[in-house]
């Protein structure tokens, strides 16, 4: 029962390290706690581990209570049981724990329904000195350094309290850990081709923790009218950002809406482009590059608006929130009740490259709120040719900030990863500009009513991040393991 709590504080320490608690060292003194109670029974082992996720994927994911109360539960059960499992199938040995760890948390990237990469060890140690190592391994090399150091520390606290001689050495922690930091010193960050951008990134404000019914949508466009119609037309701005579904239509398209009149009389004013969230029927949406689909449900797009009016085309929101904007197996769910009539309609997926052209040929990498904490979605337009990316985003549904804040978390390791500048706008918070080196210059307030006005430095090339992804990693990581397995069960029938 002792290492199960133990193992249960130090999965409360991992979520600790997480923002918007966020204290980084806690990240790996939690795993140093799972590591110290690790025991040889693979039945323990699992319990503990068991233990350790929910501490860690209860406080975590708890944003998803207000999605879906029963998925927020399952969910964290679900994560905590992949990680029990990991724990009983892989030798004793922490090198080899660290890998399957890690081998789930990428397993946790991609399923379900996508993926629900929130509450990853890499978001809580987005303001750590462990950053830099998203530029050649993304958010898996990160989260191996953590466990491969806190599991061995641990493995050595514990051989020492029970007088084994089996301390792993610490040559054998430290040295992979440091190969990969010294790599990430010197590996390539991308290019600033010389020249910038001055981006105004518009929050119009409003309580947070409302739905869309509470708050009409014309009142939200409103809202982000007035705060844009602040900024003076002196020159000095080249793009206004909007956030995520600022803009709502219904019957008939956004480029013959009097929606879109109205902000393309402030690019007009300000002579620049505006680029604005709009959610409209998939039926009236007219040149937008879709995924497969029936005619029916609705699209998150983001516009690009000028004093001529809306360009007919927009980038349509790929990667959609599972249980927010679409209902996985819906006909199942509603044969056994669930109340799935709270979406009504599904979002329908894009099916084009993740970037915004402006008039003058700029090309801007964007992934719409969800989707900047996917690599590969941002990777996508990178690699396309964006040279800023562009978050609008939108999380004034969700009570606190747990997800907002992890939200910044992820815009950092986007901009670690790739060596691009980010901006975030959102409409109640938070909205925020991060330079490439991941750092946050700029941040709003929950609920203010704000324009950030900041100029960005324009940047091409690769990191290696943007050149392998994530594919290689796994490859390596699942081979090492193998290898640490075959050779923990020769050893074994010696």
């Amino acid at each position: 029962m002792t290492r199960h709590l133990v193992g249960l504080l130090g999965g409360l320490a991992v979520a600790a390290s997480m923002p918007p608690w966020g204290f980084w060292p806690l990240a790996p003194l939690g795993v140093i706690l799972l590591g110290l109670a690790t025991s040889d029974s693979r039945r323990s082992r699992a319990i503990t581990t068991l233990a350790f996720g929910i501490g860690w994927f209860g406080p975590g994911m708890v944003w998803m209570w207000f999605l879906t109360a029963p998925g927020y539960v399952v969910t964290t059960l679900l994560f905590a049981g992949w990680h029990a499992i990991a724990a009983a199938i892989s030798p004793r040995a922490p090198a080899p724990r660290a890998i399957a760890h890690t081998l789930i948390e990428a397993a946790r990237l991609v399923a379900p329904f996508g993926g629900v990469p929130l509450a990853t060890i890499a978001i809580g140690q987005a303001g750590g000195p462990l950053l830099p190592l998203a530029r050649i391994g993304g958010v898996l090399l990160i989260t191996w350094v953590v466990f491969h150091i806190g599991l061995s520390i641990g493995g050595r606290l514990a051989a020492a309290l029970d007088r084994h001689d089996d301390m792993p050495s610490w040559a054998g922690i430290l040295a992979g850990p440091l190969v990969a930091i010294l790599l990430a010193s010197l590996a390539p960050t991308g290019r600033d081709i010389g020249s910038a951008m001055t981006i105004a990134a518009v929050q119009g404000g409003g309580r947070q923790g409302t739905s869309a019914l509470e708050v009409p949508s014309r009142l939200v466009t409103e809202a982000h009218l007035a705060a844009t119609a602040s900024i003076p037309a002196d020159g000095r701005v080249d793009v206004v950002l909007w956030p995520e579904n600022t803009i709502d239509v219904n019957g008939v398209a956004f480029v013959d809406s009097a929606q879109a009149d109205a902000v393309a009389m402030e690019a007009a004013r300000l002579g620049v482009p505006m680029l604005v969230g709009v959610t409209e029927d998939v039926s009236t949406a007219r040149n937008l590059e879709l995924a497969a689909n029936d005619g029916r449900g609705f699209v998150n797009a983001h516009y690009v608006v000028t004093g001529e009016g809306a360009a007919d085309g927009a980038y349509v929101k790929v990667r959609r929130v599972p249980y927010g904007e679409y209902v996985p197996l819906r006909d199942l769910l509603e044969s056994l009740g669930a109340p799935v009539g709270q979406i009504p309609r599904d979002a329908v997926a894009g099916a084009g490259p993740a970037v915004l052209d402006l008039p003058d040929g700029e090309r801007l990498a964007v992934a719409i709120s969800w989707e900047v904490f996917f690599a590969d979605r941002v990777r996508d337009g990178v690699t396309a040719g964006g040279s800023v990316l562009v978050n609008p985003t939108n999380g004034a549904s969700y009570t606190w900030t747990v997800l907002q804040t992890q939200q910044i978390a992820s815009s950092r390791l986007r901009a670690m990863e790739t060596g691009r500048w980010v901006v975030q706008a959102a409409p109640t918070g938070l909205t925020a500009v991060i330079d490439d080196r991941g750092r946050v210059l700029e941040r709003t307030d929950v609920s203010e009513r704000r324009v950030i006005v900041h100029e960005v430095r324009l940047r091409e090339g690769h990191t290696w991040y943007t050149r392998i992804g994530d594919q290689v990693i796994v490859a390596l990581l699942g081979l090492a393991f193998a290898l640490a397995a075959l050779s923990a069960r020769v050893r074994s029938r010696a």
